[in-house]
């Protein structure tokens, strides 16, 4: 190596390393998901800033198809939950059974101890069954009959919603949307990204499980972990701290809203604009990594009060209102 040779810094390599990863991921990813890039980009910030995501959207935009083909393309032990009404705790953490053989009680892991997790329609099972969620993914474990069992150090929770069947459902606690990092809105596709959809799946002759299976593998838990301790390295000026921090006191101040921002939001905030901007290849956060994850951050912490309910204001407004309002550092 020349004397010469610019040497990088440590944010310069963490977020060399992050965006390839990156890039990688979401080139294979767009071969079986198409027109949804925003999406993909904030699955990644959720994952490498270790939050959980929550999933909006209609039937059949591949919101399942995306974090299965996510955990394909990373390697993970892979876990879907589809939540029921009749659905009990024990089914998703697992529950003590007697063995026979040694006359003692041992513990039956359940579908959580995994690396992903897919909690399909979690707002279909009633608030005993989503509670059973909430310690593992604040403490990452689950306590069952007085003893703690760990949980896989890269336990990520993705939960699904359908925004238009009310019947048969259950709001979630707020105490639950606070422990989701993000939500992230999933809309349908542009005519020209369902078109491209059409030609490739013509042009290959079978159907979206081909696709999937061609996918080929980009990177390992291990690889995951060690982006999201190099995170560490991306730069958060004190300026940037001062932007979060007036964004979250914003919300609170807010006329029409009755809650608004927790200091759990500003923390996720904080990491999700790092992990952004790692994956976009900057070694520091800028304004802009703000903004582009404030949205799904903040927007399912906001709980509107009566009046701004009947004028029809959404979260997505306030958000907007708040980022249009308070000043962004130089």
């Amino acid at each position: 190596m020349s004397d010469n040779a610019p040497i990088s810094s440590p944010g310069e390599a963490a977020a060399a390393k992050i965006s390839a990863i990156g890039q990688q991921l979401r080139q294979q990813l767009q071969t079986v998901i198409f027109g949804q890039e925003q999406v993909i980009d904030l699955l990644l910030v959720g994952l490498l800033s270790e939050g959980h995501v929550l999933l909006e959207g209609l039937p059949g935009t591949a919101k399942t198809t995306l974090v299965k083909c996510l955990a394909q393309l990373l390697q993970l032990d892979f876990n879907r939950i589809q939540l029921t009404p009749d659905m009990l705790p024990a089914e998703i953490t697992g529950s003590s059974v007697f063995d026979m053989n040694t006359r003692a009680f041992s513990f039956k892991k359940g579908p959580i101890f995994t690396d992903l997790l897919l909690a399909d329609e979690i707002n279909r099972t009633p608030p005993k069954t989503q509670s059973a969620l909430l310690e593992a993914m604040e403490e990452h474990q689950v306590t069952a009959d007085g003893t703690r069992h760990p949980l896989s150090p890269l336990f990520t929770v993705v939960a699904t919603l359908n925004p238009i069947e009310f019947e048969g459902t259950y709001p979630l606690p707020e105490a639950q949307l606070d422990r989701f990092m993000m939500k992230i809105n999933i809309t349908y596709p542009t005519a020209g990204a369902e078109k491209q959809m059409l030609q490739q799946f013509a042009q290959n002759l079978g159907s979206r499980h081909t696709l999937q299976r061609a996918l080929t593998p980009v990177a390992t838990q291990q690889d995951i972990l060690s982006c999201r301790q190099q995170l560490g390295h991306i730069t958060v000026e004190d300026s940037l701290m001062d932007y979060i921090l007036h964004i979250i006191q914003d919300t609170r101040q807010n006329p029409n809203l009755e809650l608004g921002c927790s200091p759990r939001c500003a923390l996720s905030l904080m990491a999700a604009s790092r992990a952004h901007a790692a994956l976009q290849g900057q070694a520091f956060v800028t304004p802009d990594n703000v903004k582009a994850v404030a949205p799904a951050v903040i927007r399912h912490r906001l709980i509107l009060t009566a009046e701004a309910e009947l004028d029809e204001l959404k979260p997505d407004q306030l958000v907007q209102q708040t980022l249009a309002k308070v000043p962004v550092p130089r």
